[in-house]
């Protein structure tokens, strides 16, 4: 996220230089010429979206049909393209099914909101004496460096917080935006350029004495951010949050929501290097009228945006650069509660995942006639990472330290799905 500044013109009066520009995004002919540069090495970089169903989406009616079990609910299920059946109300995604897999047998037993997010972030399940960092920040930590061109952040979360980047550091955290774009205090047409330069110079004289009492890794750190924050808030890579230069079809396909806006934006910044983006769609916490709550809001929306995301990245030629994962931090009970609606369920569950060099069209593992036990191999979120991992380039044999000196392992050593390796 650096900028590179050419020989004569110092950081600070290039800085000032931008900030008085009429757009506040600096259009230097040395900068276009790195973006030039630039376009070809991007094109093939290797990158991750994660679509997060806050909540945990029910399986069951999704992407693992019981048509005739007493647990099978109202849905019927429908072919796809990948020669698997999904539900009904995925007719879109059924459509590009042959570039997805599912893996039906996930048993994570971790049935409580905040230890099944953080599990299946991390791989590791929570542990009071080390804080583990969310895969983007590993992603973020492994492959964000690599790309000396990116001056926007590595780890982009939309729509909600990702979890953090634990023990790597805040310069491996999830940068949080809306589904609009909008990014808070980084607009810089409501402040004066000179009076923005004279606080961070008067910000730069205060970090660095800090820096200099030698008082550990956050003064330093605190002050990365903020060198961050400032070549975020000059780039023209901040183009990548607006969708004002889409074509309104391509808009349109995405779905007029926040989701579908999310998912357009991830294939943006994916589009200029982000290795890592998450995409957040809540509202999957459905103890009550399931069917009713997914036939109306959820499933067409989910539906719409991810189909539209894997067509399009498809298209431009980024899926078989970028692994799409959807899932959530659960799945829900097979039975049917007293209020229409489907429990925590952490037993046996399904992820949908591809792109990045995996096979498509395939389904790995899977439950017994009601859903309820799985039938095979189980997986757990480590070895979902894994695979991600490898598609990605990243050896798993990376170990990374803990702040207490404990070695901790990619994917927490998970192993990669071999059924869904090139």
């Amino acid at each position: 996220m650096q900028i590179n500044v050419p020989s004569g013109m110092t950081r600070r009066h290039f800085l000032n230089h931008a900030l008085t520009s009429a757009a506040a995004v600096p259009a230097l002919e040395f900068l276009m010429h790195l973006e030039a540069n630039a376009a070809q090495v991007r094109k093939n970089q290797k990158a991750c979206i994660l679509i997060w169903l806050g909540g945990g989406p029910p399986s069951i009616d999704m992407w693992d049909m019981k048509p005739g079990s007493k647990n099978g609910g109202e849905f019927k299920p429908i072919k796809t393209t990948g020669g698997y059946e999904i539900s009904e109300l995925l007719p879109k995604t059924a459509k590009v099914a042959s570039n997805l897999s599912i893996v039906r047998s996930m048993s994570t037993r971790e049935a409580d909101h905040g230890r099944g997010r953080y599990y299946l972030h991390t791989a590791y399940i929570p542990n009071p004496t080390v804080v583990h960092p969310s895969f983007g920040a590993v992603v973020s930590h492994e492959l964000g460096p690599k790309r000396p061109w990116l001056e926007i952040p590595s780890f982009v979360s939309i729509g909600g917080a990702s979890e953090g980047p634990g023990f790597l550091g805040m310069a491996n955290a999830p940068f949080v935006v809306d589904g609009g774009g909008k990014i808070r205090n980084a607009e810089m047409d409501k402040m004066d350029a000179q009076r923005f330069h004279n606080r961070l110079s008067m910000l730069e004289v205060v970090e660095t004495g800090f820096i200099n009492s030698k008082r550990g890794e956050a003064p330093q750190a605190h002050a990365d951010v903020y060198k961050k924050a400032v070549n975020l808030m000059t780039s023209k890579q901040m183009a990548a949050f607006s969708l004002q230069g889409e074509k309104p079809e391509v808009c349109t396909a995405y779905g007029n929501n926040n989701f579908g806006r999310g998912l357009l934006m991830a294939r943006r910044l994916v589009e200029i290097g982000v290795p890592f983006v998450e995409v957040t769609m809540d509202g999957w916490d459905l103890h009550q009228q399931v069917f009713s709550t997914m036939k109306t809001r959820l499933m067409p929306n989910l539906d719409q945006g991810f189909a539209s995301l894997v067509a399009d990245l498809a298209e431009r030629g980024m899926l078989e650069h970028t692994v799409v994962i959807c899932m959530g931090e659960f799945g829900r009970t097979p039975n049917i509660n007293a209020n229409v609606g489907r429990d925590h369920w952490a037993q046996s569950w399904s992820v949908v995942m591809g792109g990045g060099g995996l096979k498509g069209g395939r389904v790995v593992g899977g439950t017994d006639k009601d859903g309820v036990a799985i039938e095979g191999k189980s997986y757990l979120p480590g070895d979902l990472w894994a695979t991600v991992a490898s598609a990605l380039g990243i050896p798993l044999s990376i170990v990374h330290t803990s702040k207490l000196g404990r070695p901790m392992k990619i994917a927490n050593g998970g192993t990669p799905i071999q059924e869904l390796m090139a």
